[in-house]
């Protein structure tokens, strides 16, 4: 376990919990580090490869087949040849549903492997992404499984002598986009509910994290989805990613990432075919704590709000509101909480807190640290690296953080909570809103009328009360503001992946209309 050199909050240090002979072996060897398309594992045309790298050591652990525009064009004319002619979108609802089912049933049987290859390319506790991101990856592969066979429209009465009804069909060929934080469950969350409606799906993994979909593409071959439905390219945005994003023959791209690329998707898809966007973006979510919701559970959940996922998560609830009451008696609570955070080799069990991602964003992450300093928020734990090798750095805390500080205004994606000072309702809610990011919040009271006025009042796609991060694969997910467009998860995932169609017809001598 992180133990104290003093007890006194500026001298404290964590040490990293480490195996005595360094980083622990990863459990798991790799197996597919080509690239899938028309179900078939591949190499890229150039024959291009680029590394992935285990951020507890800088290593390589591998080399991964990096897809050009080249590979782009023949992964979407196989998913165009699977939509257009293939057995996909034309079998019934039930069998496709059966075959998701089977998919989810696959990724449990293969946890432990799926779970080890997560953690060893992003650094994700092990003992979190074994309790959490696998199952919850089924749980979505499940829930749009069930709904397959349930895909309907609608009859209308129409006015005068004619009738009409609605055809909900699949969109078609799908380009989808995710991101590092969450390999696994980004993949599923993107291509569950497309393959449910039946379309055919081209997808990109992160380049920093290209292991786990690659993993999950050889399982949608065993379980019977057809050459084309489902095709896996590992490769950067800058040149895999744009090309998707402007492809003349995707109708749809979904994206999950910064703000900033999701600008570049938008423009992109706009400047081509005009194809339909979902965009899951930033965020920089408030967290509000009334004066009489019990403090120990604040502490509870504002650590985990702040700190899950080495803090990055684009829900992070890295701004905590704290009213003016119990301020100080907080700020005392959360610093011992915090100082009980283990700090080490994911793989080690009882870990919580991994390296970061990678070199770029663990320089970012101290960079905004500076800017904490420098425009006078007070660091009260952490806001260092650790170890010699790794992308570790200690859970920080700022507090007398100002609306106008860079770290309460930019996303910053690491380990980093900020502690604002609050008066009044009235108050709380303008500066909650004072971002231009509206992903989720959240607020904790035990007064009711207190909880929906905020929650109606914050400008945020998700609301929690009570609670943070508690969810299901049922609940939508998306932002206001530059946080992004549409809705994933839930029936409004499932409809973004369908076109609406209105078909009327005369309607003669019928007895009634």
């Amino acid at each position: 376990m992180a133990s104290p050199i003093s007890d006194d909050s500026e001298t404290w240090a964590w040490k990293l919990v480490m195996e005595d002979g360094g980083p622990i072996k990863a459990p798991v060897t790799v197996k597919y580090t080509k690239l899938f398309i028309n179900g078939e594992f591949v190499d890229s045309v150039s024959g291009k490869t680029f590394e992935t790298f285990d951020p507890r050591t800088e290593e390589t652990i591998t080399s991964v087949s990096e897809a050009t525009s080249e590979d782009v064009d023949l992964a979407v004319k196989a998913a165009r040849a699977a939509f257009d002619h293939g057995p996909w979108p034309r079998m019934s609802g039930q069998e496709r549903g059966r075959i998701l089912h089977k998919y989810a049933d696959l990724l449990l049987q293969h946890l432990d492997e799926i779970a080890a290859l997560e953690t060893w390319d992003s650094g994700k506790p092990l003992d979190m992404v074994k309790m959490g991101d696998v199952p919850t990856s089924a749980n979505i592969m499940r829930y749009y499984a069930g709904y397959a066979d349930k895909i309907h429209g609608l009859t209308l009465k129409m006015s005068g002598q004619y009738q009409g009804y609605t055809l909900h069909e699949p969109i078609g060929v799908c380009g989808q986009i995710i991101p590092w934080n969450y390999p696994l469950l980004m993949f599923f969350s993107k291509i569950s509910p497309a393959l449910a409606c039946g379309c055919t799906v081209v997808i990109k993994s992160a380049e920093q994290t290209p292991l786990t979909a690659l993993y999950c593409a050889h399982l949608s071959r065993e379980v019977g989805i057809p050459p084309g439905v489902l095709n896996v390219l590992s490769g950067f945005g800058e040149t895999t990613g744009a090309t998707i994003s402007k492809h003349m023959d995707i109708d749809k791209i979904a994206f999950t990432g910064s703000t900033e690329v999701g600008r570049l998707v938008m423009e992109a898809a706009g400047r081509s075919n005009l194809k339909d966007v979902t965009l899951e973006l930033g965020g920089k979510s408030p967290l509000i704590i009334m004066d009489d919701f019990d403090i120990d559970e604040a502490i509870n959940i504002a650590h985990r709000a702040a700190y899950v996922n080495m803090g990055q998560i684009c829900m992070a609830g890295s701004r905590v509101f704290v009213q003016e009451t119990v301020y100080d008696e907080f700020v005392k609570k959360i610093i011992k909480r915090v100082q009980k955070q283990v700090v080490g080799d994911p793989f080690k069990e009882g870990v919580q807190h991994g390296p970061q991602i990678e070199k770029v964003q663990f320089e970012k992450i101290l960079k905004y640290i500076q800017y904490g300093k420098e425009d006078g928020a007070k660091l009260l734990i952490g806001g260092n690296s650790l170890g010699e090798k790794g992308f570790y750095i200690e859970p920080t805390i700022f507090a007398d953080v100002e609306d106008n500080m860079r770290i309460a205004q930019e996303e910053i994606f690491g380990p980093i909570m900020s502690i604002l000072k609050f008066k009044t309702i009235e108050e709380v809610i303008e500066r909650g809103n004072k971002t231009i990011y509206g992903l989720v919040a959240g607020v904790l009271t035990n007064n009711i009328n207190t909880a929906n006025r905020i929650a109606r009042s914050l400008r945020a796609g998700r609301v929690w009360i009570n609670s943070f991060y508690a969810s299901s694969p049922d609940c939508p997910l998306g932002g206001y503001k530059m946080s992004g467009i549409g809705r994933e998860l839930g029936l409004k995932g499932l409809e973004s992946y369908l076109q609406v169609k209105c078909v009327i017809t005369p309607l003669q001598e019928s007895p009634w209309l």
